[in-house]
């Protein structure tokens, strides 16, 4: 084999890893002021879900909603047997029917925020991009380029993970909470149902903390 054709390959292979380093640290900027705009999305939703969870359904839904099942007169009859309540619905069917309806609108309360955590899950992912990205571009011996103010990279992404978690968890309770509440008739549990949906109790009292820092550390809040 003539002997410049090892240099040959040699420089090949060296074209092509500058090549490839390149195509790396392009898409790594490009991630990173992705992550950058993701934060507005991330405010959007928080402030999303915080609405939908308190303001407008408190008021169209979950207020009526208990007061519709505090209606009952004789709530240890109805308590007593499943007949029991059938018999009541029968009686007042306009109870039923309101019943139903506020359910219905509970139920598409619960598919808004769905979306809402959903969208949260793919901004954590989208930043959990950037940091493999980086882990990729960099070793750790390199010193590595902030994104932020003064956060690193992978601590970024373990906040919006966290965020997103607890934001998931919530959800979750949510689910049960309404697909009991829509067949609770005790006035107490009603309450208790309605207390634990508004309370929140998987969203930890640092989360808009969290989020301030965010937008800090991405600039768009002025220090």
């Amino acid at each position: 084999e003539p002997p410049y054709t090892a240099g040959v390959a040699l420089k090949r292979q060296r074209n092509c890893g500058k090549k490839l380093s390149a195509v790396a640290n392009s898409n790594w900027k490009i991630c990173s002021k992705k992550a950058h705009d993701d934060i507005i999305t991330w405010v959007l939703s928080f402030l999303g879900f915080i609405v939908m969870n308190c303001s407008e359904l408190t008021k169209c839904v979950l207020f009526p909603l208990f007061s519709i099942l505090s209606r009952s007169k004789d709530e240890t009859e109805l308590e007593s047997s499943s007949l029991a309540s059938e018999n009541a619905e029968k009686m007042h069917p306009e109870y039923s029917r309101e019943l139903e309806t506020l359910c219905e609108e509970l139920q598409a309360t619960l598919d808004g925020l769905t979306k809402i955590q959903m969208k949260m899950e793919k901004l954590s992912s989208t930043t959990k991009g950037v940091c493999e990205l980086e882990n990729y571009h960099y070793t750790e011996e390199q010193k590595r380029p902030l994104l932020f103010h003064t956060w690193p990279t992978a601590h970024f992404y373990a906040v919006s993970r966290r965020l997103s978690d607890m934001y998931g968890r919530e959800l979750s309770l949510k689910r049960v909470v309404a697909q009991e509440l829509a067949h609770s008739v005790h006035r107490d549990l009603a309450l208790s149902y309605l207390a634990m949906w508004l309370h929140q109790p998987y969203v930890d009292s640092d989360s808009q903390l969290l989020l301030e820092s965010m937008l800090l550390e991405t600039g768009h809040r002025p220090l």
